[in-house]
């Protein structure tokens, strides 16, 4: 290590530029993330492309976002700086703020050309060519620009790698961009944070435990295209605030270590308060930025998908295994489901193949009939999947039709059993389930859609592919229906991809 100094680190122009021109009073912990995000290398250039904040609500993010935008455009002359978020009301927001400063500070009004408020067009522009914009958080996102610092806000809220992908590649041709991604902790549908998190925390030794073998791993939260992860972890810079671990939820430390602008900004009473009225995930999550296994908004109670979880959950040998197919509703993903029964008696589901697109499926099915037989269970019409039940009989597949009001019944069956692992129901009622990346994402996040009194999970409207959650929907009611036809056998859980 070495001593960071106005000759080794940007940062100290970055503060005075806050604190003299702007006017900003920087808490202690702005200041130092300024100094060590912007350090520089022995050869002149930053040190770190990629730099992730993770810090509780309300603490000081959007500022230091109104900082690097004018201390990037005014002191350092960079060409473009680009403002994205999940939400594009949040990054107009810090691009407001940016604006404001700009207009009530003469000595940087001097130099502004105009301000764009159309809006999907909202610019700050100076006479000297450099430019400050906003953009969607989308698959779009900053294509045919070149950025030299990027802003993305709230990166807990990317639950694919889409935005990613577009937003950061646009920094490729610029030797000296940045990426910065703000953002409290985030949950299972946290796709990106999840990752660079992981990535940082390992190179640190991993001090949470979250790349132990019985979590995910980094790879699996990949995306099927190359380029989109972080090419150099070198590069790679997080700085954390959040509390320890399970730690209790009135542990006034953790408070502390999760809000670096408490007795600034933010008071113990305000944190008190929220302890006492929030749920504990949202209070978790929000105020003291731990991460959840599950999601705040999820179509289970809070909790209860993470406790019907267990690494070591099988089939048991002598039970009956049904699989079920069920396809995304692009057509891009298709994903198979299996359920069979546990030597406990509790019923066990998982995905057992995820790949892109449909050709596959046929085939692989077939080179294994001896271990998963020859019954299948699809969604009858009305789905993706229902257009390959011609070619799965073909193939000699005794198809289970699954429709109408089972669709439903399906649905609140599963919902029941998970819900079961609160004390929502008898545990002799629950499930278990694998850790897996495919099925925790899609049961954190599905959306539902009415059927009549009852309800379904929802292709469509769900943010995040759903399809997993209905194929093991689907196997598990074929499992549990009355009319269950009895079917021993074993199934192969080798070279299968996840995704």
């Amino acid at each position: 290590m070495r001593r960071l100094t106005s000759r080794t680190s940007l940062g100290f122009a970055a503060v005075e530029f806050a604190e003299e021109v702007l006017e900003i009073h920087l808490f202690p912990w702005q200041r130092w993330l300024l100094i060590h995000a912007l350090e520089l290398l022995p050869s002149g250039g930053l040190r770190f492309r990629t730099v992730v904040v993770l810090v509780a609500r309300q603490n000081g993010k959007s500022t230091l976002g109104i900082i690097l935008s004018l201390f990037w455009m005014y002191v350092l002359g960079r060409d473009l700086v680009i403002g994205t978020a999940q939400d594009l009301d949040v990054a107009e927001e810090i691009w407001q703020g940016a604006v404001d400063i700009v207009e009530e500070t003469p000595d940087l009004a001097a130099l502004l050309d105009r301000v764009v408020k159309v809006n999907g067009k909202k610019s700050l522009e100076l006479t000297s060519g450099e430019r400050y914009k906003v953009k969607a958080a989308n698959r779009r996102a900053g294509r045919g620009l070149s950025g030299d610092l990027v802003l993305l806000d709230e990166l807990r809220e990317h639950a694919s790698w889409d935005s990613w992908g577009a937003i950061t590649k646009t920094t490729m041709a610029r030797p000296e961009a940045q990426v910065w991604a703000l953002s409290n902790a985030g949950d299972a549908a946290s796709i990106v944070l999840r990752y660079l998190r992981k990535m940082g925390h390992a190179a640190v030794g991993d001090p949470d435990g979250i790349n132990d073998d019985s979590q995910v791993s980094a790879e699996e939260l990949l995306p099927d295209e190359d380029g989109l992860e972080v090419d150099d972890e070198d590069t790679l810079a997080i700085f954390e605030w959040s509390a320890p671990p399970n730690c209790d939820l009135w542990d006034r430390d953790g408070w502390a270590q999760g809000n670096p602008s408490l007795g600034y900004s933010i008071t113990e009473r305000t944190i008190g308060s929220a302890c006492k009225t929030d749920p504990e995930w949202v209070f978790r999550t929000e105020v003291l930025c731990q991460w959840s296994d599950g999601t705040l908004e999820g179509p289970f109670p809070p909790g209860s998908w993470e406790k019907s979880t267990d690494a070591e959950s099988q089939i048991a040998d002598a039970s009956p295994i049904w699989p079920c197919l069920d396809i995304s509703w692009d057509r891009t993903t298709s994903h198979l489901g299996v359920a069979g029964w546990r030597e406990d008696g509790l019923p066990h589901v998982e995905v057992i193949a995820s790949r892109a697109g449909t050709d596959w499926v046929v085939p692989w099915l077939s080179e294994r009939k001896d271990t998963l037989g020859d019954e299948i269970v699809v969604q009858a019409k009305g789905a993706p999947a229902s257009s390959l039940i011609p070619a799965l009989e073909e193939a000699g597949f005794s198809v289970v039709k699954w429709g109408g009001s089972d669709l439903g019944a399906a649905a609140g069956s599963l919902y029941d059993r998970v819900r079961a692992a609160v004390g929502q129901g008898s545990a002799e009622s629950g499930l278990r389930h694998l850790p897996q990346p495919v099925l925790d994402v899609a049961a954190a996040t599905a959306s539902t859609r009415p059927m009549g009194d009852a309800w379904m999970w929802d292709r469509k409207n769900s943010p995040t592919d759903a399809a997993p959650l209905i194929a093991v929907t689907g196997a598990l009611w074929a499992l549990t229906r009355p009319s269950e036809k009895p079917q021993v056998s074993a199934y192969e859980d080798t070279g299968l991809t996840v995704v």
